[in-house]
């Protein structure tokens, strides 16, 4: 699944900010400059517009992105960033609060540029614009994304232009709409994916040349490996860099158990069995094929249960739906191929089932699909449990696994109720 893709559902999902342990590391030329973090949002230069905006959104108090990185986003004089950290931390809502700070409603022209990686994500971050600055009335945003046609001569008026780069590209340079000599903040949002993408980092590059000297720039990426930082030393130099550690997934608080059937029919009925006596709460089950997943979809509707599906053929939006309504508890099943093996938090998740293990093109394990399979339901140092219900064909898979994570995956007895109910207990 392309990053984006995954980013935005990230957005789209995530209504309330995720609780994260992880270290905020700074990086900085100067390490003897003071820094400064905050605990409340009044403690921040902002205007009481915005903070009635950012109370409407549901931020009773900052994350630990924002703690560290808004006091420098809103310092005098502007200092270039970089944030780094996991989805659902808070990023979005940072750069908006720097943009719509930065923005002088009295200024009828383009102040504020921000670049996103696709229509979608930039479309979902003037939504947090307009949310966060739902009370700042006079300041207006546009969009430079494609199907926004805007005609040759044209004086733009919004403070806040949000657009992807090939777009704002043309805007710039062919109809020459938008001056970007008067631009005094640059944002990159999602740059690892810019860089993923071919043609966007490139593009990138050369809006951010025709900006001022003076121009503050902020950047914001979810990783900060070895292409980010390169790709940030072009863009921005010496910059501030907060990093809060990417989680990474780990098998520690995971127990791990495999059955062995002799059909489908039989993984099916191990399935229930396993369902009926230990799955209380809700459960993540993953299908190597999107035929799988529609059987066994189909397969637990008939049987009475409470059912979700999530495959590529689903629009971004489509799935982002699907995951919110298994969020809420409207679903207690969740049914997926590998598009939802990645990067999407369910906290409340801490059950995993492999209805057939992860497999390559030459029938060998997928050991990194594996390790974000079961991670679903270790999210965020929660501890969890995985079964993969696998065919007597496959369970050399489960040893290969098992040397190649040293770990230990249990055998059980798909029939064997009573070692089901003490796992349960």
């Amino acid at each position: 699944v392309p990053l984006a893709e995954l980013s935005l559902m990230n957005k789209l999902i995530h209504t309330s900010l995720v609780e994260s342990k992880q270290h905020v590391e700074i990086l900085q030329r100067d390490p003897t400059s003071p820094l400064f973090s905050i605990k409340t949002f009044e403690e921040l230069p902002l205007k009481k517009e915005l903070l009635q905006g950012v109370y409407m959104m549901g931020f009773n108090r900052p994350s630990k992105i924002q703690e560290q990185a808004l006091p420098l986003m809103l310092a005098y004089p502007p200092q270039n960033l970089i944030a780094q950290s996991q989805s659902g931390t808070g990023k979005t809502a940072a750069f908006v609060l720097a943009m719509l700070s930065r923005a002088s409603a009295s200024e009828k022209y383009p102040q504020c540029l921000c670049l996103a990686p696709t229509y979608e994500l930039a479309l979902q971050i003037g939504q947090v614009v307009r949310a966060i600055g739902k009370f700042c009335t006079d300041i207006k945003v546009n969009y430079a994304v494609r199907g926004n046609r805007v005609l040759k001569g044209t004086v733009l008026e919004e403070q806040i232009i949000i657009g992807t780069p090939g777009t704002t590209l043309d805007w710039c340079f062919k109809q020459r709409i938008l001056d970007l000599t008067k631009i005094s903040l640059f944002v990159l949002d999602e740059a690892d994916i810019m860089i993923d993408t071919q043609g966007l980092s490139c593009q990138s590059i050369r809006i951010h040349r025709a900006l001022p000297k003076n121009c503050q720039v902020l950047l914001f990426s979810a990783t900060y490996k070895e292409p980010v930082r390169a790709f940030a030393e072009r863009i921005i130099p010496d910059p501030i860099v907060i990093k809060l550690r990417e989680e990474e997934l780990t098998l520690t608080n995971i127990r791990q158990y495999f059955m062995v059937c002799q059909s489908l029919d039989e993984q099916y009925r191990a399935l229930c069995n396993l369902y009926s006596s230990f799955i209380i709460g809700q459960v993540m089950i993953f299908c190597q094929t999107r035929r799988l997943a529609d059987w066994l979809s189909g397969k637990m509707s008939r049987d009475g249960h409470q059912v979700a599906i999530l495959t590529a053929e689903l629009t971004v939006v489509q799935r982002a739906s699907v995951i919110q309504r298994f969020r809420e508890g409207k679903e207690k099943v969740l049914i997926a191929t590998n598009v939802c093996a990645r990067g999407i938090d369910v906290q409340q998740v801490t059950t995993v089932v492999n209805f057939g293990l992860p497999v390559d093109q030459d029938g060998e394990p997928d050991f990194e699909t594996y390790l974000h399979r079961i991670g679903r339901a270790g999210r965020f140092g929660h501890r969890g449990i995985a079964f993969s219900v696998v065919e007597r064909e496959t369970v050399e898979l489960v040893h290969k696994i098992e040397e190649y994570f040293q770990t230990t995956i249990k055998q059980l007895d798909p029939y064997d109720m009573d070692e089901l109910e003490k796992l349960a207990a």
